[in-house]
């Protein structure tokens, strides 16, 4: 029976020469998968395609001698960080477009293994930086970005946030009074956090809330079931939350609100949302210091 080639008897140098070749033959082979296998794949630092989004500039920061670290919200990948480069240049390319509460498309690519993400271009839709020249509105606006930030954590897409925060810039920009535009952003943002309690009983014992209540992060409580440190709600203030649920904004704007029953119900959800995210807002402490009332 006649053996295969390879399977002859052969001299020393023979063999040696074997295996030589197949030791050859072996690394061509690793290299043309390892080849392979990179090319098949993508590496943890490649960027990613650039994406385009509608988005809110939240705030934005100087971010070593030219650059700008940006926060804002995207309509479609929600909330985002990221580092516009030259931004803090005389001539850059991005204007006024990263200013607070500018709705602008933006263009931007991230990495896998990076939180930050690289900001190409900004296109201004529409600025709202003509009413900031009010203090006590760029206060108003600094607090719904704050809030913003806290609620809603990174990559989180939050539409009906986004909807929500254009809504309340538009009417103040309109010339909304600042209580009812707050009070309205922050009751939403209770409610679309899941942290609304039932408006019309009682959290504790079903009963209806018909005379006085109290709010606490567990709920609204009756007379009966309100335990120490609770602070009271009036009914006043019960009756817009129960109508802002269902009105639009623009009709609550038209009706004879109380201001003391706007800024009750502001405070009660600002209260809510601090409970929840368990920290204060640094910027609600700033209203406390504003010496003229809000109007």
């Amino acid at each position: 029976m006649q053996l295969p080639p390879i399977c002859k008897p052969a001299s020393a140098t023979l063999r040696g020469s074997l295996r030589y070749d197949n030791y050859f033959d072996l690394r061509i082979a690793a290299r043309i998968r390892f080849t392979a296998g990179v090319s098949g794949s993508r590496r943890a630092d490649t960027p990613m395609p650039v994406r385009e989004s509608e988005a809110l500039i939240l705030r934005s920061f100087p971010l070593g001698e030219a650059d700008r670290l940006v926060s804002f919200l995207s309509r479609s990948e929600g909330r985002m960080r990221g580092v516009a480069s030259g931004a803090r240049r005389t001539k850059s390319r991005f204007g006024s477009t990263l200013e607070m509460f500018s709705y602008v498309r933006i263009w931007f690519y991230e990495r896998e293994t990076r939180d930050l993400v690289r900001i190409n271009q900004c296109e201004l839709i529409e600025s709202f930086l003509e009413v900031q020249r009010d203090y006590a509105v760029t206060l108003a606006l600094a607090l719904m970005s704050e809030v913003t930030e806290a609620v809603l954590g990174e990559h989180e897409v939050a539409e009906p946030n986004f909807r929500l925060l254009l809504l309340i810039a538009r009417a103040i920009k309109a010339g909304a009074k600042l209580p009812m535009a707050l009070a309205y952003f922050a009751f939403w943002t209770v409610r679309l956090g899941g942290w609304m309690p039932e408006l019309d009983r009682c959290s504790r014992c079903g009963a209806a809330l018909t005379d006085r209540a109290s709010m606490a992060k567990s709920g609204l409580f009756c007379p009966n079931c309100t335990l120490p440190g609770q602070r009271a709600i009036s009914q006043e203030t019960l009756k817009l939350a129960r109508r802002m649920a269902s009105a639009k904004l623009e009709d609550l704007i038209k009706a004879d609100v109380s201001s003391a029953a706007m800024e009750e119900l502001k405070d009660h959800m600002l209260n809510l949302i601090e409970q929840h995210i368990e920290k204060k807002l640094h910027t609600r402490k700033m209203f406390a210091d504003e010496p003229e009332p809000l109007t």
